[in-house]
């Protein structure tokens, strides 16, 4: 819905919300539209608001953002679907006198209008425009239980699997799921989205029409239909309402058929910076510190789905520069960024991590990313590149930060070469943030109520007077949370560390020096962020194991 690539420059330029320069560097990269505004906002030279008023001055309209004030299902029972949709229009605010409608389409403006008028006769309509991302969301809010549409759609008898498909992706898109698991059982499959981390079963399947879902699943991915008892992983590209969406597809064989996995790699995890991952304004002087060194590790450590990648990117974003060179090797490429030469492994043709990074080091980069250090001949392979002027970035599984430290020792990294070569250690753990549109406050010993934890909670609230949470709305589907934020934990290698590392520490040793040297716990960072009102203390306590016992 964005328009043409050369209108959206034109419009940019003529309001000076770009430079000349800032449109060059877009141009040279973008092929359409959505691809030269990616870019823009990937670096940081233009926002979603600035493009937001862009494109509405550029229609002598107001901008709405549908992010800070999200429509509510109480709005769908004013415009009729088929209008809404046909005509990209919902009602955003009613005043009883003026009747306020977002639209993402600016075209067709006297159509739109007429119709509006039949449908609040003798009221002021406002028209304003809203982006067209958060437009597909609020048109959403129309969309009937998974499972009737699946009914409707096989009562009709036409193209099932693939209207079955897109009805699935769709909602997943739009409720900014992040995994979906299609789940065969007896006499059904079961959808279920991951959303802000927790699983909710979307919709059931008639287990007749799931191996032809299955097949255009396969087809789509580039996988083989005719494999029925191999894993096979596969891709997906989607365009939704101007952006493309990419999808991993991963497949295995269950004694009731075949699994598979969705993973959305949506595009939007490029825009975020080291902020809006949740890093305080002391983690990100820190942050920034450690990577303007010009080598060393950095290593981010985490369970699976902790965000570790997403805090490597919004690293990245601030590093890739054009006199920069920044090479990776991930497994998969998760998200594309211009400016970054990215390698896929590929163990079938013998490019492993290991491999790869040797002809990396090769082709002369600055700064390396390796999507994830796995074995005894990586980490050696990244230490020594680290040790030879290069900055290397890389994720690694551990519990805290203190525990990477031993274990790379256990994988046979030589005490020495990692204590000359480590820089920051970076935990981390993934929370919800509490649904601004419904977030209400409450008394520090109501929010605690019924708290199972092992920590001295009233330790870390001592002061605390007030809580946050949130009561549960439409914008957040009565779950009272909406998105979600990172807890870190920050273990610097001072040279009293690089001593105790040389002598082959333990966890304990490790942990203990690092919180003499003011190294703040997880426990602490999420009570910090319950404190703001960015999270509610459940979550803290669910999310992040507080500290050992006397550390």
């Amino acid at each position: 819905m964005y328009p043409e690539l050369e209108a959206i420059k034109s419009i940019l330029l003529k309001e000076s919300y770009i430079s000349e320069a800032d449109n060059a560097a877009a141009q040279a990269v973008a092929h359409d539209s959505a691809g030269y505004i990616e870019y823009l906002i990937q670096h940081d030279l233009l926002s979603k608001t600035l493009l937001g008023h862009a494109l509405a001055e550029a229609y002598q309209m107001s901008y709405y953002d549908l992010t800070a004030s999200p429509i509510g299902k109480e709005s769908i029972t004013a415009i009729p679907e088929t209008t809404a949709r046909s005509y990209r229009m919902m009602l955003a605010k009613d005043t009883g006198k003026i009747v306020t409608i977002v639209t993402d389409d600016a075209r067709g403006h006297n159509a739109k209008m007429a119709r509006l008028e039949q449908l609040f006769p003798k009221r002021k309509i406002k028209l304003v425009y809203g982006l067209p991302e958060s437009m597909e969301s609020a048109l959403s809010l129309y969309n009937q239980p998974l499972e009737t549409r699946f009914s409707q759609i096989i009562e009709s008898g036409k193209r099932i699997a693939p209207e079955i498909v897109d009805a699935i992706i769709g909602d997943a898109i739009s409720y900014q799921t992040s995994d979906v698991h299609f789940e065969p059982q007896a006499s059904e499959a079961i959808v279920r989205f991951r959303v802000d981390g927790n699983l909710r079963v979307a919709g059931r399947i008639p287990k007749e029409y799931y191996e032809n879902i299955l097949n255009r699943l396969k087809v789509e991915g580039g996988m083989r239909i005719d494999e029925h008892f191999s894993a096979q992983d596969g891709a997906i590209t989607r365009e939704v309402a101007g952006r493309r969406v990419d999808l991993r597809v991963s497949l295995v064989p269950t004694v009731q058929g075949e699994k598979v996995a969705l993973r959305l790699l949506n595009s939007y995890v490029q825009d975020y910076s080291l902020e809006d991952i949740g890093l305080s304004e002391h983690h990100r002087d820190l942050l920034q510190l450690y990577s303007a060194k010009p080598f060393g590790m950095i290593l981010t450590v985490g369970p699976t789905g902790s965000g570790k990648t997403t805090t490597l990117y919004s690293l990245l974003k601030l590093l890739n520069q054009p006199n920069v060179n920044i090479t990776s090797i991930e497994d998969p490429v998760e998200y594309k960024v211009a400016g970054i030469n990215q390698i896929q492994v590929h163990e079938a043709s013998g490019l492993t991590f290991a491999k790869g990074l040797r002809a990396i080091v090769r082709q002369d980069p600055n700064i390396i990313l390796v999507g994830e250090v796995r074995d005894q001949e990586t980490a050696e392979i990244s230490v020594n590149a680290a040790l030879t002027g290069h900055l290397l970035l890389s994720t690694f599984h551990a519990n805290d930060a203190a525990t990477a430290v031993p274990r790379l020792i256990d994988m046979g990294i030589e005490p020495f070469l990692l204590a000359s070569t480590l820089q920051v250690v970076i935990a981390q753990r993934l929370g919800r943030k509490i649904c601004h549109s419904c977030r209400y406050s409450l008394s520090t010993k109501e929010a605690t109520r019924g708290l199972k934890t092992k920590a001295p909670l009233e330790q870390y609230l001592k002061g605390i007077t007030t809580l946050y949470a949130g009561k549960g709305c439409t914008a957040c589907n009565g779950t009272g949370y909406s998105g979600r934020i990172a807890f870190f934990e920050f273990l610097e290698v001072s040279p009293e560390m690089q001593d105790l590392i040389v002598t082959n520490p333990s966890t304990s040793q490790v942990e203990e020096l690092a919180r003499k040297q003011g190294c703040q716990p997880m426990f602490q960072d999420g009570i910090n962020k319950a404190k703001d009102g960015v999270t509610t203390i459940a979550e803290v306590v669910r999310v992040v194991a507080p500290p050992r016992k006397g550390l």
